[in-house]
Formats: C-alpha cells, structure tokens, sequence
C-alpha cells in the first residue's frame, strides 16, 4: 500500500494499520501521511497494544547505568563495559544507545548495531554505528538504553517509567510490529473531562490515558484536546510529540 513518506509518494513495507512478526522499518523510522499524520515504527511489548492508548519507551535497567568502560582510542568501533547484577540479552539494545554520561567522552551518544548475550557483571562488547570520537578511559562512564520504539508499552498510572513515545492508533499484537501515532489528530483515551483546547498530558489516573495538564506530577505534554473530553472515551486530541 503506497503511503506519502515525504512530500514524495512512496511505498512503506509494512502497511499502516497492519501488525506483524517480521520488521520491515528501521525501529524509529518516520512515516508521514498525506493529511499531516505523524507516525513511527515499533515494536510492541509483552502485552498487545491497546487502541487509543497512550505508550511509552520500555523502562531502563538501573544495573545497564552508569557503567565503567574499558579504555577506547579515537576511531574504536565497540565499546566494551562491565555490567552491573542484571545480564543482556543478544542484540538487547541493538537500534539503541551508549550515552557517555562522565569522564572523558562526556556528552556523546553512540548507536549500538549488535552485541552478544552477556551474564550478570559480566563485560559485554557492544558494537557501534559511529567510530569513537572521544577516548574513552577507566574514569568514563556509560549508559545504556534500549531503543525508545523497541518493546513499547502502555503509559503506567501516576509514575512513567520511561518517555511516552506516541498513541497506539490500532491494535499490535504482543512482540509485532507495525506504526504508533506520534502527531496529528487521534482518537485517545481521556481519564476526567478536559475542555476542548487545553493541553493534555501523561501520565494520566489511568493506564493509557491522558489528563488535563497539571493533574499529575512529573508530566510529559502530548498534545491538546480536539473535543471536549469524557471520562473513559476516546476522543480527539491533537498529538503534538514530535
């Protein structure tokens, strides 16, 4: 099904409105319809996606933060790092990232192509898209995070656990793949009655939902309401995160 990507007409791999076990996008990779619609291929979590549900970025794992590397010159392609009490999966944050949060290195993010599976405190080798610009030392530090559209989930009640990423606009079953909405009109579940106009915001008093902004602490803005909003409904909300 031929879909506007860009201003010109191309031919997506995955249809929107489709979910399926093989991945035909880049995790991330940007969609934009002809009437305006914003979208971005993921991948679902462990449970399907609900319609109308707001979604965020699979939770960190505090034992894949604030990791010492082992020392790496100018040009390196890997980055090598002792994990702390939780093992790796293969390939766990390939599509992912290596922020360089101290030390020398400080402030820069490299993409994660591969890596093997690796135990708990154990080193993992995490091979990387962009050579290594600034050496790496003993006294350097790292971060790891799993790409923010691989292993979506709904948006938790009062405390999110990662960064909300878009709108489920259709249903993707558990572990497939297809399009999240991430701007442009959707249908969204509203937890209490926001007025038409106002800004909305996760997380909401219920799972999935957006409020009125200002009903929660530590919010994250989504968009605003299209229609006036009903407890429990779906209704229209300009989405506006990207």
């Amino acid at each position: 099904m031929a879909v506007n990507l860009t201003s010109d007409p191309q031919a997506a791999g995955q249809a929107l409105y489709t979910s399926q076990t093989r991945q035909d996008h880049a995790l991330g990779e940007r969609l934009v319809t002809s009437d305006g619609r914003v979208f971005r291929y993921a991948k679902a979590g462990a449970s399907p996606l609900v319609a109308g549900n707001m979604l965020q970025a699979p939770a960190q794992i505090a034992n894949h933060l604030n990791l010492t590397p082992s020392a790496a010159a100018i040009g390196a392609t890997s980055i090598t790092v002792t994990l702390g009490a939780t093992a790796a999966t293969a390939g766990q944050y390939a599509e992912g990232w290596a922020f360089i949060s101290t030390g020398p290195g400080n402030g820069y993010a490299y993409p994660v192509t591969a890596h093997p599976a690796a135990n708990a405190s154990a080193t993992l080798v995490l091979q990387i898209g962009v050579p290594i610009i600034v050496a790496l030392t003993g006294s350097s530090r790292v971060d790891l995070q799993m790409n923010a559209y691989n292993g979506v989930i709904q948006t938790p009640v009062t405390t999110l656990t990662g960064a909300c990423v878009g709108n489920a606009p259709y249903v993707i079953a558990a572990s497939e793949y297809g399009w999240i909405q991430t701007r442009g009109p959707a249908a969204c579940l509203v937890a209490g009655t926001p007025s038409v106009g106002l800004a909305v915001v996760v997380p909401g008093t219920a799972a999935g939902a957006v409020v009125i902004d200002g009903a929660a602490t530590a919010t994250q803005v989504v968009g605003a309401m299209l229609t006036t909003g009903v407890d429990g409904k779906n209704n229209g909300v300009l989405l506006a995160l990207e």
